[in-house]
């Protein structure tokens, strides 16, 4: 049975079948105190919810329609597929990205199932990356160290001589000393990221049960600040800032190693890196700094299954693609 999810509905019981952070109850609530509305569809065996896919809707500028969002969520079964579709049409949806939390692994399964439904398609504008990488987390801090590429593991202990030290700062203050270095992040690095209404929004509603903020000073100096998601024992780094401050210390060695650490004591078991370049990537591409980064604590390169369209409206769609490209080249 597929149904819509109710805002009564248990939400420690949706949390326990989520995939990751961004199929949340919390982060549900926080896309609806931006104004975005959220439909959560469970999928039922009997009476035990067995999958759940939460859908943000974002209208089209100067048009009646809209654009369905599904991050992250397992692949959906034919089933759901049908019921979005339904869903779709009877709520002026053009589409429905689906963008799953599941690895290259399942993507032979996956295409059989997009080239048999004419309605799916491999998206043309994904919005998360093809890539991320992963540390496992059940290995002992040494092995972890013996992983680490040698440069990356001086840098670290180079950090801790010097006195560096990282703490959490899961609060007011700590959020506002990461959102102003994220704002030096994005304006030195020329990358659009989110805006501070955002950043605040998720921070508020997520920092009782997900959100935490690792922040590493020097001399009482704050220089660099991570804003993680602990969802289901995975660790996930979604946001970094770093100041160009004192680069001789290594401060971003360290806070990342402390972000290991941390997700070793709060019982994850994987640390999910949020998005990378593959292995063989472009050393001159623009996100080579922080793959190659990523790189050096040992992690393991991995490829997900990619981005996918519902398509609903196919001339809309059509049309509102070639906009999408257009804009993306303007950006």
């Amino acid at each position: 049975m597929i149904r819509i999810i109710e805002q009564d509905y248990d939400q420690a019981t949706w949390n326990a079948q989520a995939t990751h952070p961004m199929q949340s109850w919390e982060w549900g609530l926080a896309r609806a105190k931006m104004g975005i509305e959220v439909i959560r569809v469970g999928e039922f065996e009997g009476k035990h919810l067995k999958n759940v896919f939460q859908m943000t809707l974002h209208r089209v500028p100067k048009t009646p329609y809209r654009i369905g969002y599904l991050p992250r969520s397992v692949f959906p079964s034919q089933e759901v597929v049908d019921f979005l579709y339904r869903y779709g049409k009877a709520h002026k949806l053009i589409s429905v990205k689906i963008e799953p939390n599941e690895t290259s692994a399942a993507g032979q399964d996956v295409m059989k199932r997009v080239n048999h439904d004419k309605r799916l398609t491999v998206s043309p504008t994904p919005l998360f990356p093809k890539w991320t990488q992963t540390i496992d987390l059940t290995e002992s801090e040494d092995e972890l160290l013996k992983q680490m590429k040698s440069k990356t593991r001086y840098n670290v202990r180079l950090a801790q001589k010097k006195g560096v030290v990282v703490t959490e700062q899961t609060n007011h203050e700590g959020f506002e000393t990461f959102i102003k270095l994220y704002f030096e992040t994005t304006k030195r690095q020329r990358y659009a990221g989110h805006n501070r209404q955002y950043h605040e929004t998720i921070f508020n509603t997520l920092k009782d049960t997900i959100a935490h903020i690792l922040i590493v000073e020097y001399e009482n100096k704050p220089l660099a600040a991570y804003e993680l998601f602990l969802f289901n024992n995975v660790l996930y780094y979604p946001y970094g800032s770093s100041s160009i401050e004192q680069k001789e210390v290594m401060a971003p060695n360290l806070i990342m190693w402390e972000a290991i650490r941390f997700g070793k004591a709060h019982g994850a078991t994987s640390f999910d890196l949020w998005g990378s370049l593959p292995s063989d990537y472009d050393k001159d591409h623009i996100w080579a700094g922080f793959t190659r980064f990523k790189e050096g604590y040992g992690a393991q390169f991995t490829e997900m299954i990619g981005s996918f369209d519902l398509v609903v409206m196919p001339f809309a769609y059509r049309a509102f693609t070639v906009v999408q490209k257009i804009r993306e080249r303007m950006l």
